[in-house]
């Protein structure tokens, strides 16, 4: 994966799970199998079968759709990753320190790639939507603890986030075939870690975080832009191709095997037909 970390795993460990969605870019590959007692969740794009979601109140300015502005914002945003990527059950050993191991390897990598200072990863961006401490998600009281943030005095709330990244590959992914060999690679660009919290799914958060990533990667130049989607994930690949994204390939059985997760497609989307 992007880093060489090594998670510290819960005293005494249980019988080790199959980690069938490995997501964060950080966590090594050899300890996707030896995480306790917890399952893996699909992109959240695509977990549309959560209990009816909570409606945005209908306010303007309320939802911002934007590169992050804070370290407190992009912190919150990590948390969201791990919430909706990760799921314990209620009696696992240290699953809040677990959880919060995983935030801070993923913070600091975040970091990292943000800085340009991890091998490859030319550019990154970290794209969150966000909005107030409104009344409609005092519901959703685990949801505003885990993924607050305070910015100009105002508690906002992290409820969906992506990463756009310039460069040639992704750990443990396919790899795109755009731009051809006699072509600058530099203008390729991925989709990763895309996840709206499951509680305002179907709101729209998805599409306009993939539409603001699709501005920001046409004001860097970029010529090629690529997504990976498990191949069961009906609900992903429906949002991706309303964005215009196309099928290019697909990961060998054998190798998803390996990896403990469902076959991946990879989705290519040609930003120079795409409209100003």
């Amino acid at each position: 994966m992007a880093t060489a970390s090594r998670l510290l795993l819960p005293s005494p460990p249980p019988a080790a799970p199959t980690c069938r969605y490995p997501t964060l870019l950080t966590v090594p590959r050899s300890c996707r199998l030896a995480i306790p007692t917890f399952r893996c969740r699909a992109t959240a794009a695509a977990a549309v079968d959560a209990a009816a979601p909570l409606l945005l109140e209908e306010r303007a300015g309320a939802v911002a759709v934007r590169e992050f502005v804070t370290l407190d914002e992009l912190r919150a945003a990590v948390r969201l990753r791990v919430r909706t990527f990760y799921e314990y059950s209620r009696d696992t050993v240290g699953a809040e320190d677990h959880r919060k191991g995983l935030a801070e390897r993923e913070y600091e990598a975040l970091q990292k790639r943000i800085s340009g200072n991890m091998i490859n990863f030319q550019r990154v961006a970290c794209i969150n939507g966000t909005v107030p401490l409104l009344p409609s998600l005092m519901s959703a009281e685990e949801l505003c603890l885990a993924c607050k943030f305070v910015e100009d005095g105002e508690e906002r709330i992290v409820v969906g986030s992506l990463d756009l990244n310039q460069c040639l590959w992704l750990p443990d992914e396919l790899t795109g075939k755009r731009p051809g060999v006699n072509e600058s690679s530099h203008t390729r660009a991925y989709l990763s870690n895309v996840c709206v919290a499951k509680e305002l799914q179907r709101n729209g958060l998805g599409y306009a975080l993939v539409d603001k990533s699709k501005k920001l990667a046409r004001e860097w130049g970029i010529t090629d832009l690529y997504v990976h989607v498990a191949i069961n994930n009906e609900a992903a690949q429906k949002l991706y191709m309303k964005s215009g994204f196309v099928y290019e390939s697909e990961e060998p059985a054998q190798q998803a095997r390996h990896l403990g997760r469902p076959r991946r497609l990879l989705l290519w989307l040609d930003m120079k037909n795409e409209p100003l």
